[in-house]
């Protein structure tokens, strides 16, 4: 990755970060929570851009300007929001799974 790559994604990371602070403390106390949900069991391409991320905070920012409570945007069940948004998507649970059946494999092999 170079220099010019790495100060864009921190440029872009920053403007992220600054939308999601305009938003209402509701919304980004569930914002917050969403972010660590995905970043422990999230998509792998989580870490190669914040696109996820921010199609969430797009999704939330008209949720605030319609009036509505964040609750009303989520639904009750925060983590079935989450679930539904990588639903087909390759997360770390999956890679890890797929490592450990190739050492049983390997194992069986020998």
């Amino acid at each position: 990755m170079s220099i010019k790559k790495i100060i864009e994604g921190k440029r872009e990371w920053r403007a992220h970060v600054f939308r999601v602070k305009a938003l209402p403390q509701d919304y980004q106390i569930v914002y917050k929570e969403i972010q660590q949900y995905l970043f422990k069991v999230g998509p792998v391409e989580l870490n190669e851009d914040i696109g996820l991320l921010s199609e969430i905070l797009s999704f939330f920012e008209e949720g605030a300007a319609a009036g509505k409570g964040v609750l009303e945007v989520t639904g009750t069940d925060v983590a079935a929001f989450c679930d539904a948004l990588i639903e087909g998507s390759k997360t770390y649970a999956d890679l890890f799974q797929e490592s450990v059946n190739q050492k049983d494999d390997k194992a069986m092999k020998k």
